[in-house]
């Protein structure tokens, strides 16, 4: 038997229907993941809760249990969405450069991407670095940490060819630890003031790193070549 034009309307209204409630939810999920940094950011992940974050959400804590069961499922949620934006920006910060870069450009190129990614999302610092975050996105963010410093080994070794793996590993350990202690400072102050300690920490990098890589960045600029070993 032959469909008629209202067969195949409520055939289309009925596949709109679930569209729109997933669209529904997924705003639903993205409000109460906004909620969840606002009050991560305020209070720390350990005082935090879930009546808490409902509130700043506005809505009941029953609502947001039909989307999560528990303060730890919000977390190890935003911190997924968060450090697949991280090794993006990790990506995007540190690309290797061009061999005539001059140290100080390509320390304050990177530091500008990550202190932007940090002070947009402040949540960061707060989740990832807590005493009690979940052990999820504790692993997770020590496998992105490990990442990071490959990252900055391979670009600091065409400069150091000479070095020792064990010399670049440590130097790109303090490199992530000079930054890190930055950022807290950073993150502790607004404005102008704020502006100060980002260039504060631009200036400790590159006097860490100018005597290490200088001379022979220098050559390479001269040359237009990258060092070789």
């Amino acid at each position: 038997m032959a469909k008629g034009p209202e067969a195949d309307r409520g055939t289309g209204q009925d596949k709109e229907q679930p569209r729109r409630r997933q669209a529904r939810g997924e705003r639903r999920i993205a409000q109460l993941l906004e909620a969840a940094a606002s009050v991560f950011c305020t209070t720390g992940y350990t005082a935090a809760s879930t009546n808490a974050i409902a509130r700043e959400a506005g809505v009941s804590p029953g609502t947001l249990y039909q989307y999560f069961p528990n303060k730890e499922a919000i977390a190890i949620e935003l911190g997924d969405r968060l450090l697949h934006e991280m090794r993006e920006t990790f990506g995007e910060a540190l690309a290797p450069v061009a061999p005539n870069t001059p140290l100080e450009q390509a320390v304050a190129a990177a530091v500008d991407r990550f202190i932007e990614f940090n002070c947009e999302h402040p949540v960061v610092f707060a989740l990832m670095h807590g005493p009690d975050i979940p052990g999820r996105i504790a692993e997770e963010h020590d496998a992105l940490h490990v990442t990071l410093v490959a990252r900055i080994e391979a670009l600091l070794s065409p400069f150091l060819p000479d070095a020792p793996a064990a010399d670049l590993t440590r130097t790109a350990h303090v490199c992530v630890g000079v930054y890190k202690a930055g950022l807290e400072l950073v993150l502790a102050h607004e404005g102008t003031e704020r502006d100060a300690y980002i260039q504060e920490l631009k200036n400790v990098l590159f006097r860490y790193l100018e005597p290490l890589v200088g001379v022979q960045l220098t050559v390479a600029a001269n040359a237009g070549t990258t060092p070789t070993p």
